[in-house]
This record gives C-alpha cells, sequence and structure tokens, in this order.
C-alpha cells in the first residue's frame, strides 16, 4: 500500500496497464484490453492516476452523452458520460476514488466545454451510493444512471 500522492495524466503508452487490478474484471478487462482502441477511435478519454509515473493506481473515463432531457430550443441536454472509474485494490481507502471524481468534474466544468451535466453509469449499488454521497441525482426510472448538474461545480 502506498501512500504516495498521485499524478493525474492522460493514459499513454508509458503507463503499465497489466498489473492494474481493481477486483472488478469487467473494469480491468476495459483496461488492459479495450480503453487504446476508445481512445484511438475517440469515442472515450481516459485519464489515469500514478503515484510513480508508471503504474496505475486509478482511471476513469470520459466521452460525450445527451441527457435525453430537453431545454428550451434544443432537443437535447449536452452531458459528460463518466463511463468507468476504478481503484487498483492495492491503493483503495486512501480517497483515491473520489480524488478522480473530483479530477473529472474539474475538467467537466471547465467553460470552455459546453455541457448540462456529469452523468455516471454505477456498476452496482456501492458505487451508487458513492455518486450519490458526491451530491449526484439518481435518474427516477433508471437508479443506477446518476448526474450531477456541472453550475453546482465550483469554478476552479
Amino acid at each position: 500500500m502506498s501512500r504516495a500522492p498521485f499524478q493525474l495524466a492522460l493514459l499513454d503508452g508509458v503507463r503499465d496497464r497489466a498489473t492494474f487490478n481493481s477486483g472488478s474484471d469487467p473494469l480491468d478487462r476495459y483496461l488492459h484490453e479495450q480503453v487504446t482502441q476508445d481512445v484511438r477511435r475517440r469515442v472515450a478519454a481516459c485519464f489515469v492516476a500514478t503515484a510513480d509515473g508508471t503504474h496505475i493506481a486509478g482511471y476513469y473515463t470520459l466521452a460525450s452523452a445527451s441527457t435525453g432531457k430537453r431545454l428550451p430550443r434544443h432537443p437535447t441536454v449536452p452531458a459528460i458520460r463518466m463511463g468507468r472509474l476504478a481503484v487498483d485494490q492495492g491503493f483503495k481507502g486512501q480517497g483515491l476514488g473520489s480524488a478522480l471524481l473530483a479530477d473529472a468534474l474539474s475538467r467537466a466544468a471547465r467553460p470552455e466545454i459546453a455541457a448540462y451535466a456529469l452523468m455516471a453509469d454505477a456498476k452496482d449499488d456501492a458505487a451508487a451510493n458513492f455518486y450519490r454521497h458526491h451530491g449526484f441525482i439518481a435518474l427516477p426510472d433508471s437508479p443506477r444512471t446518476l448526474f450531477l448538474p456541472l453550475a453546482t461545480v465550483p469554478a476552479v
């Protein structure tokens, strides 16, 4: 277990993805096998936290989305979707998940990005509770799809 400060960066070929183990097979498999294809096709951006510059302690992905709701004169509401967020088991309990979420919110709330909310897809009830703890609101018809209006994110 490490108490080193984390550095956040876009995923690149220097990072060691093979040793990452969050304990969730779908999240681990995505990082090991799929993420580089999604980044290359520009369907997702992946941000990683490292303690040593090489080994990934945690990651999250962002992609464009829409809520399907309407605003006056707009057929849908633009949003940013956090598709995945995971922390390696060796770094759990250090607040890294919350730090990754804060970084994602900071990026999504930048004024040059036109989006109403950050959406998250919780893989289970524990993940949904994590997002609710951080102020996210569950969609009534889909309790594991949550959102946070970006107007509520403090400016950095």
